[in-house]
């Protein structure tokens, strides 16, 4: 009984293995038929081509991580040999970019799709690409024409575009402003090379400018030797040129106009001394600091 248990075993394996055999030959022709090649081939292809994924992402990975380890290298070595902070900080970018273009093509080639292709398939849409990285492109210009003349540099306060700030970085599209509150201001290169703009700190001297309003009926004579006065005494106002006081505009007050020069570090400095000690000084003066809408309801008042 056992024996024939065993016989029978055997002859059902032996059909089973034909059966599959049958089924295999069966898929193999019909994966051929639909596709073109064998199965064989297939998983060939597979293999290949899974390889070729794996050693592209790593490319990718590996690559792009040296592009940041370059950059960052760009900025030393140029640190050391102190170059100017605009350059480094485009030249740092402009390396990575640089870097990282090339590893993606490398990875392309990797995927074993062919550069001739690719590049013909790239200038069929070149139109297309070149309109769409045209703001890009003027960009990149910008910065470069910033870097090559100069109008600014990393530390400058500038306004442009209607936006005023500190420059912090000029990058290969854009440079970074940062406000007096502390706010971060991304300007694209294009329009800040292409458009008017101002540089409050280029120049190491600057001219502070006040309007000072006093009353009718007080003492200019008084109100320009004491504006001299303050002026002279503070130490940050430069004596050449010499400060300049004058009757102003003749409105609804008097306006009494100041001029002094001052370095452009100390431009605030001084023009907020003087206004504290006008405010301090000129009512133990006798002289009246009036607003123009304070003058109109005070002669209003004095016609009823």
């Amino acid at each position: 009984m056992m024996k024939f248990l065993f016989v029978a075993a055997e002859k059902i394996e032996k059909a089973g293995a034909e059966v599959e055999g049958k089924i295999d030959e069966g898929l193999a022709g019909d994966f051929h038929r639909i596709f073109g090649f064998s199965l064989d081939e297939g998983k060939q292809w597979l293999v290949k081509s899974g390889t070729n994924l794996i050693f592209a992402v790593i490319i990718l990975l590996a690559g792009f991580w040296l592009a940041k380890w370059v950059g960052r290298l760009v900025v030393r070595i140029l640190n050391r040999g102190k170059v100017d902070a605009g350059l480094v900080t485009f030249l740092s970018s402009l390396s990575t970019i640089v870097l990282k273009v090339l590893v993606v093509v490398t990875a392309i080639t990797q995927l074993g799709i062919e550069m001739t292709s690719f590049v013909a398939i790239l200038g069929a849409a070149g139109l297309a690409i070149g309109m769409a990285f045209s703001g890009t492109l003027s960009n990149f210009a910008g910065g470069v024409m910033i870097l090559l003349f100069k109008p600014f540099k990393v530390g400058d306060t500038i306004l442009t575009q209607t936006l005023q700030g500190t420059v912090k970085e000029i990058q290969i599209f854009y440079t970074y402003l940062h406000t007096s509150d502390n706010k971060v201001i991304v300007i694209p290169n294009g329009p800040i090379a292409n458009g008017p703009l101002t540089n409050f700190t280029k120049a190491n001297v600057r001219r502070v400018d006040w309007s000072i309003p006093i009353s009718y009926g007080d003492d200019f004579v008084k109100a320009h030797q004491l504006i001299l006065k303050y002026l002279l005494e503070d130490k940050k106002v430069k004596k050449d040129p010499a400060p300049f006081v004058a009757l102003g505009e003749l409105g609804a007050s008097v306006m009494i106009t100041v001029r002094a020069w001052a370095k452009t570090d100390d431009y605030w400095t001084v023009y907020y001394e003087l206004n504290r000690r006008i405010y301090e000084e000129f009512d133990k003066e006798g002289l009246n600091l009036t607003s123009p809408q304070e003058h109109l309801v005070q002669m209003q008042q004095a016609k009823v």
